[in-house]
Parts: C-alpha cells; structure tokens; sequence
C-alpha cells in the first residue's frame, strides 16, 4: 500500500545538513518526494512510497542527522499523487 505524508520539522534542523541527509535516507528506504528549508527556519518534506518505508523515515527523521536537534514533526497524510514521482529532490528554499 503506498502512503504519501507531508512533514514539518521543528528544532535545530537548518546548517546541520539536514536536507542532504533526509533524501539519502529517503533513497536508502526507496521513498519518492522532496525535502527544502523554509525561511522560517522549519525543514518541510514529502515523503511517499510503501506505508512501512514512510513509517521507518517518520521515526529516523524524528531522531535527525547527528548535529541536529529535532523538537517536534508534525506529518499529515496527503495523496500520494500529490508526492510527485520517483526519485527524492532536495527544493529550494521557500
């Protein structure tokens, strides 16, 4: 069964290299979607493939890259022809 989730995260997750180490462990579990900093400081992504893959990045990028500090994520489940298709991208800021 394919799941799609939309994700915030709060904390210390921007210039510690989180973006490049969400979408190598999105590729390690075969997940399609995207992952981009916000101006705001938060790190969003989508994260989209089979619902136990989604399920196991959810928990890695609650524990982040090691110089990061994860204070809360907060995912919603979207469609999955929303999460794009195939690969994993880092975006651009927004």
């Amino acid at each position: 069964m394919t799941r799609a989730v939309h994700v915030v995260i709060r904390g210390r997750v921007q210039g510690v290299g989180f973006r490049a180490w969400t979408q190598h462990q999105a590729e390690l579990r075969g997940l399609g979607g995207w992952v981009r900093n916000r101006r705001d400081g938060l790190v969003e992504a989508v994260f989209a493939g089979p619902a136990e893959a989604v399920e196991l990045m959810l928990k890695a990028v609650a524990a982040g890259p090691m110089l990061a500090r994860v204070d809360s994520v907060e995912a919603s489940e979207i469609d999955p022809a929303e999460a794009g298709e195939g690969s994993f991208e880092q975006r651009e800021t927004e």
